[in-house]
């Protein structure tokens, strides 16, 4: 028995000869096929296949004007074209035409006259493969919107934990620097100013807003320093001063064993902030390009940001006098380079601290 989907699949049957169109369209009819469209004019047939509602095309060749072969042509060029199989019906017997149909696109190939059970049976074999790519295709697209609403989602729940992983840090970043007396304000500039820095110095967008998110990280150990010593207004004696050199380890250790690359870059910062370009920072004493790019940078933000801020301890600096501290610190406590770049782009600097200014600056 028929599949009932076939019976309603439409039909396009295009043959210059009356008597053979009704002799088709009978028989099909009589198959069980309810949705036949036939035509002896190939002009109209191609009218008709553009709009794209035939799953099958009965097709004869030789006829007048337009041939099957140049109907073909013009049915091979729509795209409706892509999922409608024709069927071949010609009287030429030779195997030239044979291969040539078959080579412009045809599925198949009948010889006039042929027995109606022979032609039912190509019929059918070629609606049920139109059928089920059909089907197929159907499948393949609700699989693939599914696909892509999943990808969607997952992309949207990645985004929103990206999002809370930054907002972390930034908190965390600000929790040190309330707890030393300082403003949430010398967080933001600074990191804007190292990632300003590193944008002129040719890092990409992805490493220029990955330091700038991790900047703020660089004092975190500051939670593990004593208040007497953090809190202390004046000048830390030796002892003191030992203890509160270990906050870069403190921080570098808070922040450790994290597979996460925006929590290991934090932690290369806090570890490296406050090492020296001659070699005589601290925790580790490294030298030079021995210290990891983003310390120097946030190193050469973060004192410019103190310098030009009030503390309980000092006044805040003229821009110009932090600027003429920084150059006097090429060689010795930054690398040269970065100050030089960091001048040139100290209009920059200048806006994004006006954009973050909290009353305590010059």
């Amino acid at each position: 028995m028929m599949p009932l989907d076939q019976t309603t699949a439409p039909i396009l049957i295009v043959d210059d000869e009356p008597d053979n169109l009704l002799i088709l369209t009978q028989q099909l009819r009589e198959a069980g096929y309810r949705a036949i469209t036939a035509t002896g004019d190939p002009h109209f047939a191609l009218r008709r296949f553009a709009e794209g509602a035939f799953a099958l095309v009965l097709l004869d060749i030789m006829m007048p004007g337009l041939d099957g072969f140049a109907v073909m042509a013009r049915m091979q060029a729509m795209e409706a074209a892509k999922a409608c199989p024709i069927l071949v019906l010609t009287a030429l017997r030779d195997e030239k035409t044979r291969l040539r149909a078959l080579q412009e696109g045809a599925r198949d190939f009948l010889v006039k006259p042929f027995l109606e059970e022979e032609l039912l049976c190509r019929v059918g074999n070629l609606l049920e493969m139109h059928l089920a790519q059909r089907c197929l295709a159907r499948r393949n697209a609700s699989l693939a919107a599914a696909v892509d609403e999943r990808t969607a989602q997952l992309e949207e729940r990645n985004r929103q934990l990206l999002q809370s992983q930054l907002e972390i840090l930034a908190r965390l970043g600000r929790a040190a620097e309330f707890r030393d007396n300082e403003t949430g304000f010398h967080v933001a500039r600074m990191s804007r100013y190292a990632e300003r820095l590193g944008q002129a110095l040719g890092l990409d967008e992805t490493q220029s807003t990955l330091l700038g998110h991790c900047a703020p990280m660089h004092d975190i150990g500051k939670v593990g320093i004593p208040d007497a010593i953090l809190l202390k207004p004046g000048k830390l004696d030796p002892k003191e001063w030992a203890v509160m050199c270990r906050h870069p380890e403190i921080g570098a250790n808070i922040l450790a064993c994290s597979t996460s690359p925006w929590l290991e870059t934090s932690r290369v910062i806090a570890l490296s902030h406050h090492e020296r370009w001659d070699g005589t920072g601290y925790p580790q004493g490294l030298r030079g390009e021995a210290i990891p790019l983003f310390g120097r940078i946030v190193a050469v933000a973060d004192v410019f940001d103190a310098l030009t801020s009030a503390r309980p301890y000092k006044p805040a600096w003229p821009v110009a006098q932090a600027v003429t501290a920084l150059q006097a610190g090429c060689g010795t406590q930054f690398e040269p380079a970065l100050v030089t770049t960091f001048v040139n782009i100290l209009e920059d600097v200048l806006l994004i601290r006006a954009q973050h200014w909290d009353g305590e600056t010059e």
